[in-house]
């Protein structure tokens, strides 16, 4: 099953970026307008985070989303055949920002949120610094596509190791120089580990996770945003938050990032995955909110 998923993907991969941003815009019609996926999500969610906007901007800001969702889905195709010349020119950086932390032989945690195209960031990260560049994924339950996408997110010498068995997976690295990219941004697993935090005005549950793995392992912690210059290029940001992470505690850590990240996501809303349901916990009477 996986040779001929690949097979059909690599064929597909090797249209040229125009043709398939006409398949892109194809799928988007049928998506937004007839299959309607997610729509509600989408729209609740940027009832939330964006309420003093009206209707008509809201739902500009939602069909601008649909498009770089599934464009980004479309351009991680060419990671199976695209030479490095095509994402040198498309995906740029401050990528110095990062490796300067290399030479001085200190590893580095990048945090960064669900923006659009981290499969491409991925490549770019570990071919343009000197670290071990270690990412994070949830695993897909079919086999075939578990097997494709970590092709396509491991080119460059990228290493993935499974979101769900992190803790074992990334003890052989504790001890190297290694560059872990991190999406900090998830809806917490167990809610009873998360902190509460005051995101676009309404309190949210944040994993620190990412903040207590920095501290334990004293990496420099250094936040990421992504952005789409035009249709197929872009550019990431560095941002060095910390490089002495024992000095805060991870509640001031993940606030850091929690701030971060919506300041980003108001400068370009459309660039963040509005379809996943950040706000499904329910903050109780009692909880501690860390401001």
């Amino acid at each position: 099953m996986y040779y001929i998923v690949y097979t059909f993907f690599y064929l597909m991969s090797l249209l040229p970026l125009r043709v398939l941003y006409f398949i892109s815009d194809g799928i988007y019609g049928i998506l937004y307008y007839i299959v309607r996926y997610r729509r509600e999500v989408v729209m609740n969610n940027l009832l939330i985070a964006f309420p003093e906007k009206s209707e008509e901007e809201r739902t500009a800001i939602a069909k601008s989303f649909y498009h770089k969702l599934i464009d980004s889905m479309i351009e991680s195709l060419k990671l199976l055949s695209a030479s490095d010349a095509f994402f040198e020119k498309r995906f740029r950086g401050n990528w110095e920002v990062v490796e300067q932390f290399y030479q001085n032989g200190r590893s580095v945690q990048l945090h960064l949120g669900h923006n659009f195209n981290w499969d491409w960031g991925n490549m770019m990260i570990a071919r343009k610094t000197s670290f071990q560049f270690i990412g994070v994924y949830m695993p897909i339950h079919n086999k075939a596509f578990e097997k494709l996408f970590k092709k396509i997110r491991s080119r460059g010498g990228a290493h993935l190791i499974n979101a769900t068995k992190m803790a074992r997976e990334f003890l052989p690295f504790r001890r190297s120089l290694y560059c872990l990219g991190l999406i900090a941004d998830q809806s917490p697993g167990r809610i009873d580990k998360a902190k509460w935090f005051y995101f676009f005005n309404r309190k949210t549950a944040f994993t620190i996770g990412p903040a207590k793995s920095a501290i334990t392992n004293d990496a420099v912690i250094v936040f990421a945003f992504i952005k789409c210059v035009k249709r197929g290029y872009y550019e990431v940001e560095f941002t060095v938050n910390t490089q002495h992470p024992r000095e805060q505690n991870a509640d001031q850590l993940t606030l850091q990032f929690v701030k971060f990240l919506e300041n980003n996501i108001r400068q370009y809303p459309d660039m963040w995955l509005w379809s996943h349901r950040r706000w499904k916990h329910e903050w109780k009477e009692g909880d501690t909110v860390v401001t």
